[in-house]
């Protein structure tokens, strides 16, 4: 729901905006604003926050003066960038190397958000990773696979830009027994490198993934929905990344018939 403050837990607000595709269909998008263990906080991309969440934003963090960072997780998450920096101007701002090449003139720190070092300076509140075997910036400005994702040790909440989407069909469709899912974004198959290995690394990276982040709770996912453990009353989100793993088993394979 556009407008939206889900608080996560007393620590991860999680922000849902609007973005429309075409301007007609409303896939929506997000941002989410984490408490760090220091007492700072830190915002998880960038939106154009509406006044309800100003407020609040204002209200948690001494108006704005305890937020310590932005940190942008996905390249071709770029449309609100400006405006929040604007808005928190005494926040570092970090983004990936597509954003710093798109606005120049912004006062971006040196480290990239895909950086290894910007991850270790953050690994007391959060747990970052870079798919493998898929280009983190495709060529094909529409395939929007790749981000940084962000596991929030505290609150076990998984903070996931298109990479990893969580579907929540509408009410009609679930009482039709349809239920609702968690799935790679559909441009993997476009997002793999052309190379010998790629499937293969992909599908290390994603094994990996599910394994170190197994006991997460919650997963917010850009352009679909929250799953909270809270609302869920289905199978864990261990369970269901697993589950998202087999279903690209496909693509996978048919990659690694043509590339090797």
């Amino acid at each position: 729901m556009s407008g939206q403050i889900i608080q996560v837990s007393e620590d991860f607000w999680n922000f849902r905006g609007s973005f429309r595709i075409g301007g007609v269909i409303d896939v929506g998008t997000q941002a989410s604003l984490v408490q760090l263990a220091s007492g700072k906080f830190v915002f998880l991309d960038s939106y154009t926050l509406g006044v309800r969440a100003r407020q609040k934003v204002a209200e948690l963090t001494d108006d704005g003066a305890n937020i310590e960072a932005i940190l942008n997780l996905h390249p071709f998450h770029t449309i609100h960038v400006t405006h929040m920096h604007e808005q928190y101007p005494h926040a570092s701002l970090y983004g990936t190397q597509r954003h710093h090449a798109r606005f120049p003139n912004l006062p971006w720190a040196k480290l990239r958000t895909e950086d290894i070092k910007l991850h270790q300076r953050y690994a007391d509140d959060f747990d970052f990773s870079v798919p493998g075997g898929v280009d983190f910036v495709s060529a094909d400005e529409n395939v929007h696979f790749s981000s940084v994702l962000a596991l929030h040790r505290y609150s076990m909440t998984i903070h996931s830009d298109d990479t990893i989407m969580y579907l929540h069909l509408p009410l009609p469709m679930r009482l039709a027994g349809l239920g609702d899912s968690v799935s790679f974004h559909p441009t993997l198959a476009k997002a793999l490198e052309r190379r010998a290995g790629a499937a293969d690394d992909f599908r290390d990276w994603a094994e990996e993934l599910i394994d170190c982040w197994q006991d997460a709770e919650n997963l917010c996912a850009a352009h679909t929905a929250s799953l909270l453990a809270r609302d869920n009353n289905g199978a864990s989100i261990y369970e269901r990344l697993g589950k998202a793993l087999q279903k690209v088993g496909g693509t996978l394979r048919s990659h690694k018939r043509k590339h090797g």
